[in-house]
């Protein structure tokens, strides 16, 4: 691994805890960590297989000032919200929502056979940005261009690999988000810039970084939070590795946070409460 290649910076493991109506789930970053993680806020890992830990779902909430990226590998989530959105997103699908001037929404498990298996991230929107119109992106699985090569699979659900863009656009931090399999020993590579937040999160088998003298594993359940530098490199352990390579662009803004309203400071969060209590909270953009 040479002088610019991403290195890990520092291992965050995955910590269970219960949201929602009681869905459990593993949670890798969220507010502690946000301004180490900027422009991302927060990440999920709600996958499981037991129906009592995760079919109660998340009822009615709002959001506003972020974006919440939810990508389903294995079930079905049903979502519907206060400006008469409604649908169901399923294996392999992605819902892009920017929550802007505020959404109020719910996402709720069905239940199938093979449990649920997704995730979750929320991103920070820019101070200009905080109060724009609320809007989906909603990416079917067929949507999401895949790349084949020797030994590996990347499906591009945003930014550009190997010239081959993904389908959610328009973004406010310029973000990468890769869904990556690789096989054992089976090299990986990504140009970056340099300055840009890049993390790692391990779902299944190990993952090495190596430069020919040391090596940094990242295993199942792992956020590896990566150096600023201009390419991240890898490899798979023993049995390979499938994992999200997740990018973005900082904002280096100061972040006044409650739930699931991320504003720049407390009198915008405090504005954000007496609207939600007085009926107010919903625009008319």
């Amino acid at each position: 691994m040479k002088s610019n290649m991403r290195k890990i910076q520092k291992t965050y493991r995955t910590i269970p805890t219960i949201e929602g109506a009681g869905v459990h789930l593993k949670r890798g970053f969220s507010n502690r960590e946000a301004e180490k993680f900027d422009p991302f806020l927060l990440f999920d890992d709600f996958s499981n297989t037991e129906d009592s830990k995760y079919s109660a779902g998340f009822p009615m909430h709002p959001h506003r000032g972020m974006e919440t990226v939810t990508y389903i590998l294995k079930g079905e989530v049903k979502h519907k919200d206060s400006l008469g959105n409604e649908g169901s997103i399923k294996a392999g699908d992605v819902q892009w929502m920017t929550a802007g001037s505020g959404i109020v929404h719910e996402e709720m498990p069905v239940v199938h056979d093979e449990g649920i298996q997704g995730f979750q991230l929320w991103l920070n929107l820019p101070s200009t940005q905080k109060m724009m119109p609320p809007r989906y992106q909603e990416i079917k699985s067929a949507e999401v261009p895949v790349v084949t090569e020797e030994g590996k699979e990347i499906r591009i659900i945003a930014g550009t690999y190997n010239s081959v863009t993904g389908p959610v656009r328009d973004l406010m931090t310029a973000p990468t988000y890769l869904d990556v399999t690789v096989g054992e020993r089976v090299p990986f590579s990504f140009p970056t810039p340099r300055d840009d937040t890049f993390f790692v999160y391990v779902f299944e088998g190990r993952l090495a970084l190596r430069d020919g003298r040391t090596e940094e594993w990242l295993g199942e359940g792992d956020i590896g939070l990566l150096t600023n530098d201009f390419e991240f490199s890898c490899d798979g352990g023993k049995d390979g590795a499938r994992f999200l390579l997740i990018g973005g662009t900082p904002l280096r803004e100061s972040i006044a946070w409650h739930g699931p309203i991320v504003m720049n400071t407390g009198d915008e969060i405090q504005t954000a409460m007496e609207e939600l209590q007085y009926g107010k909270f919903i625009k008319n953009i």
